[in-house]
């Protein structure tokens, strides 16, 4: 996740204090990845010093603004225009989980999957009720020209993508158990296999017998 990229997103709108960019990129995003505030600071900090963001005098309270510069809208519109990289992919906690409980002594990988499994669908479940919510506060928005609509349309598809993810989750694991059922089927099959035509079975001589040589 960019939090810089995200800091700079609302920071185009207009100069903001610290507290109150936690507070704006929390409800733009249904605060699925809440923030806290040492991360925004730390963050300012380096925009800061990458020269993106300069300070900007102070609010009537007393709170220290943060402006974006031309710097910091070319880095947010390159942003924007290029995909996002899937080269190098961020580290998956399930998948490393299972490709580690493959053999390990003590587990039976099933039943992680079994496990995760429930976990998914209790997730996507959830998800699903909060989109309902979200589609309702949307058309609400729509019909009431006063309402603050973009950040609810922003959670929405926040929320929709999880939905997805976990969707993917879901049929991932299901791969995952019939995919092991197969391995265990065949390794099965293999070991009760009868001996091919023709073939001589090696004999062990017995103890205390001795070889003959030619």
């Amino acid at each position: 996740m960019s939090i810089r990229h995200g800091l700079l997103a609302l920071l185009e709108r207009g100069p903001r204090y610290g507290s109150q960019l936690r507070t704006e990129f929390e409800s733009r995003t249904g605060a699925t990845w809440p923030l806290n505030v040492g991360q925004v600071y730390t963050t300012l900090n380096r925009l800061e010093r990458d020269g993106m963001v300069v300070q900007d005098g102070e609010d009537e309270a007393g709170h220290a603004l943060y402006a974006i510069t031309e710097s910091g809208r070319a880095e947010l519109l390159s942003w924007f225009e290029n995909p996002v990289d899937r080269t190098s992919p961020a580290r998956d906690e399930l998948a490393i989980k299972l490709a580690m409980a493959v053999g390990a002594s003590g587990v039976d990988i099933r039943d992680v999957i079994q496990s995760q499994r429930r976990h998914t669908v209790k997730a996507m479940q959830d998800y699903t009720r909060l989109k309902a919510q979200a589609i309702t506060a949307v058309e609400k928005a729509v019909a009431d020209p006063g309402a603050q609509e973009r950040d609810d349309v922003a959670w929405l598809l926040v929320l929709e993508q999880l939905i997805f993810q976990t969707e993917a989750e879901a049929r991932w694991l299901d791969h995952c158990e019939a995919r092991l059922i197969r391995l265990s089927a065949a390794a099965a099959a293999s070991r009760a296999a009868p001996a091919p035509k023709g073939h001589i079975p090696p004999v062990t001589p017995r103890a205390g017998s001795t070889t003959r040589s030619s």
